[in-house]
């Protein structure tokens, strides 16, 4: 259904705000960076949970306290740093994550010297895209990402499950789960 601005849109990001901006200028694009991807293979382990606005809302603060999501400065980071981090208010303050976190950049800088973090997470990417005409037709887990969340985890990652992977792939547009009519439909591609 169209939105006040006439533009057809998913029904999460209908109303202005963050949430449509993030579906109409980043949601679905590809990524193809190690810091890009691993940013946000960190805020959807962060995001488990919680609702992805609440992670949008804080992810200026988690890219100060997490350098930018720069892998190597994450995976030089201590126990020290994860007690201060646990007093912070402006990010999630979960021990479990904030770990998890830390671990994933190391296993970042390890799949170095293999295919790298990218190109992992790329092939799983599937053969085709759902082509949901409702929300309750979106998927939440795909074969794939119950693949790729199996595969991260025996590489040394965390907070990776398969629906958080699953989210990681529609957000760097692995796979396109827009709905049909969506102005979006199609961005990755």
């Amino acid at each position: 259904m169209p939105g006040e601005d006439g533009v057809r849109r998913c029904p999460w990001a209908g109303t202005p705000g963050t949430m449509r901006d993030y579906h109409d200028t980043e949601w679905g694009l590809p990524v193809t960076d190690e810091r890009g991807l691993f940013e946000r293979l960190s805020l959807e382990g962060f995001q488990a949970g919680l609702s992805w606005r609440t992670i949008l809302d804080k992810r200026e603060r988690f890219r100060e306290v997490f350098h930018g999501f720069d892998p190597d400065a994450v995976a030089a980071m201590g126990p020290d740093d994860v007690e201060r981090l646990l007093t912070d208010t402006g990010i999630v303050r979960n021990r479990a994550k904030v770990e998890a976190t830390l671990r994933n950049a190391r296993a970042t800088l390890a799949l170095r010297e293999a295919e790298g973090l990218v190109a992992l997470v790329a092939g799983f990417a599937p053969a085709s895209d759902p082509e949901p005409r409702a929300p309750a037709e979106v998927p939440t887990t795909s074969p794939e990402s119950v693949a790729l969340s199996k595969e991260l985890r025996r590489r040394g990652f965390g907070f990776v499950g398969p629906t958080t992977m699953h989210a990681l792939m529609e957000a760097t547009g692995l796979v396109d789960t827009h709905l049909l009519g969506c102005h979006r439909r199609g961005c990755a591609r």
